[in-house]
């Protein structure tokens, strides 16, 4: 059995914000089949605190990144977890990255380089009796493990590039405060247009590279996609491949999900019914034919938001209906809010992310609107098809 620690900044259900939670979450019980033990490390969010049981202190840190901090073990749904319990850094509230008011905070650098640093202990011995083979980072918030591995006697590094457009980048004052000595600022390593880049520093020193599948990692050694990391990336091309994503199966399951109005299959379609009429009914919908479109994402440049803003008079005029169910840019709220008014019954909003509620939509809708500029994969298509939801999609790959 190979030995893995997969380190990631959001792990369903504990915490989730989109599909890298799903994907953490899910890999475990996937890499079981092909002889892949699989432990997670997570930073000590509330949500996170708040459901762990039973959590054992296995080794404590004394001034790490501003105050003193614990590494916690525990088992959760027979997943081992380590826990990065720092209150000073991660119990707060807020989404991981951003406070109530929608801003970063501003310490994103010292909190994500200190759950890099504990990967990066964990993987080099910390722990007496525990010694992964393999690192697997997930996105900027860890991708700083392989550069703290960079100096020290590790094992392989894997750095999985879910979306490129969050890179982590922040002054070059951070190296301080980050334990990282002054050489590791270069062009082979930190640097990255005058500032610290995580992700850049995490694909200049990774074993090996992946992505969420084949052609996203064509597209980001362009410059169209590369997000500015192209030229890195180019660089490592023999390290890099594409991995298509995919959804656990046994968890979206319109015949056995618990959370549905009414289950149903392939084979018993005209259930699936009831879960529309329950939607109406939660988002005070209109009850009538005409056909029910939504939209379950997060709400920025990147999803094509602004596209659904531009045609809702289009769509409600040609007498359709639609439900949006998301959080994030703060002016795109403001106007999905405003329209809610002019649309009552027809257009429904929910300004957030609800696990049962995003079920309860893929099991109702009749089509899920996805205008996305890029996408890197998009497991919400793959929700859609499971659920018989029609995904709507921009000629993108993903």
């Amino acid at each position: 059995m190979i030995e893995v620690l997969s380190a990631a900044s959001e792990f369903y259900p504990l915490i989730k914000t989109g599909g890298l939670a799903d994907v953490v979450s899910s890999l475990p019980a996937a890499l079981k089949k092909h002889n892949v033990h699989m432990s997670i490390l997570l930073p000590g969010y509330p949500s996170v605190m708040s459901a762990i049981q039973n959590a054992k202190i296995v080794h404590n840190y004394e001034d790490y990144f501003g105050s003193n901090a614990k590494i916690l073990n525990c088992q959760m749904n027979d997943i081992q977890l380590f826990i990065l319990d720092a209150p000073h850094l991660f119990n707060r509230p807020g989404s991981p990255y951003t406070g109530p008011d929608g801003q970063d905070w501003p310490d994103n650098g010292l909190r994500f380089a200190a759950l890099s640093r504990t990967a990066a202990d964990l993987g080099t011995g910390i722990l007496a009796g525990y010694q992964p083979e393999i690192l697997h980072l997930h996105d900027w918030q860890t991708a700083l493990t392989p550069v703290y591995c960079r100096d020290r006697r590790g094992p392989p590094t894997v750095l999985t590039l879910h979306n490129l457009a969050f890179q982590g980048q922040f002054p070059t004052d951070l190296l301080d405060k980050i334990g990282l000595p002054r050489h590791f600022y270069s062009i082979d390593c930190l640097e990255y247009y005058g500032s610290v880049g995580f992700l850049k520093g995490g694909v200049s020193c990774a074993s090996a590279i992946t992505t969420v599948s084949p052609k996203y990692a064509e597209e980001i050694c362009t410059p169209e996609f590369g997000m500015g990391l192209d030229g890195a990336l180019r660089s490592r091309k023999a390290l890099l491949r594409g991995i298509i994503n995919g959804i656990d199966e046994n968890v979206w399951d319109p015949k056995t999900d618990p959370r549905l109005t009414s289950n149903y299959d392939q084979k018993s379609l005209n259930k699936r019914h009831f879960n529309k009429i329950s939607l109406e009914q939660h988002f005070g919908l209109d009850r009538d034919d005409s056909i029910l479109h939504g939209v379950v994402t997060r709400l920025s440049w990147q999803k094509g938001i602004d596209f659904i803003i531009q045609s809702l008079d289009e769509i409600i005029s040609n007498g359709a209906r639609l439900i949006l169910v998301g959080q994030g840019d703060i002016g795109m709220e403001r106007s999905l809010k405003e329209a809610s008014e002019r649309y009552k019954g027809r257009l429904g909003i929910f300004m957030g992310y609800d696990e049962n509620l995003a079920h309860k939509l893929f099991a109702g809708l009749d089509t899920i609107l996805i205008p996305s500029r890029f996408e890197p994969c998009g497991l919400t298509q793959l929700y859609g098809l499971r659920y018989g939801c029609i995904p709507i999609v921009s000629r993108v790959v993903g």
